[in-house]
């Protein structure tokens, strides 16, 4: 798994470490009982604080994408399809917006929106 962490970005560090660990789970490049690296490990090869990463782990324990075992270490949950059904429909939400707002900028009618996202279900784009 490999995290590379921008500074440039408005996005919190320990978020982009949340995100990356997140999509590798959904890709399967971490698979359930994976071993994540230690929260040490971790913070020193990205050059960064080790509470930045203990952060990021105690948000993805508390949504349910990874357990910790006192003395062993932190894996990869089992997948809970329901968790990662959410993650995905709050991820589509937020593109929706986006396109919601982009219309309103735009005076692109929803008409003319739901006609584009037609032809991409159905494979006409």
């Amino acid at each position: 798994m490999n995290i590379i962490i921008s500074n440039n970005s408005s996005v919190p560090i320990y978020e982009q470490i949340e995100n990356a660990i997140k999509e590798a789970i959904f890709s399967n490049e971490l698979k359930e009982e994976d071993m994540l690296p230690s929260v040490r490990n971790l913070a020193n090869d990205l050059k960064i604080s080790f509470l930045t990463v203990k952060r990021a782990y105690d948000e993805l324990e508390q949504a349910g994408f990874i357990k910790t075992v006192q003395g062993k270490g932190s894996f990869v949950a089992p997948k809970n399809l329901e968790i990662i059904k959410e993650e995905k429909l709050k991820e589509i939400q937020d593109h929706i917006e986006k396109v919601y707002n982009i219309s309103k900028i735009a005076n692109i009618s929803e008409d003319e929106v739901k006609e584009l996202f037609r032809m991409i279900f159905e494979g006409d784009f």
